[in-house]
């Protein structure tokens, strides 16, 4: 690896797909499925809220194993709430330390209070030269 500092900005994907957290599991499904895509950002109800992530994992865990009705089921109530947010400008290496001792396997990228990415420890192995 280059001496160049990796920021997260530099490797987070930056289409972020978001659901409210009154939306169905089923809507949960399609989103993911239209997108191609293994997690969306749930909405904050307000600025004192906290972001939450609902991913095929809680889908599997929460829905499909238990044989739970997707279409009766809603978000709020399988999502991962709060989540570990990362800063934009954070060295990537600190990232995926964190991410790792934290068991997480995704995270929202943060700048200013806003989400402007998501990263995943699978991408950040397979799509960027950390090794």
């Amino acid at each position: 690896m280059s001496s160049l500092i990796v920021r997260v900005r530099d490797v987070m994907h930056c289409d972020v797909q978001s659901i409210d957290g009154m939306a169905t599991a089923k809507e949960a499904a399609e989103m993911m499925r239209r997108a191609k895509i293994s997690e969306l950002l749930v909405s904050k109800r307000n600025s004192d809220d906290a972001w939450a992530i609902v991913t095929v994992s809680d889908l599997v865990s929460k829905i499909i194993v238990p044989d739970r009705d997707a279409a009766s089921a809603y978000v709020y109530e399988i999502m991962t709430k709060p989540v570990i947010t990362v800063p934009a400008d954070m060295d990537i290496r600190y990232a995926v330390r964190l991410l790792h001792r934290t068991v997480v396997h995704r995270a929202p990228v943060e700048h200013m209070g806003e989400i402007v990415g998501m990263i995943t420890l699978e991408s950040l192995i397979l799509d960027n030269d950390l090794l």
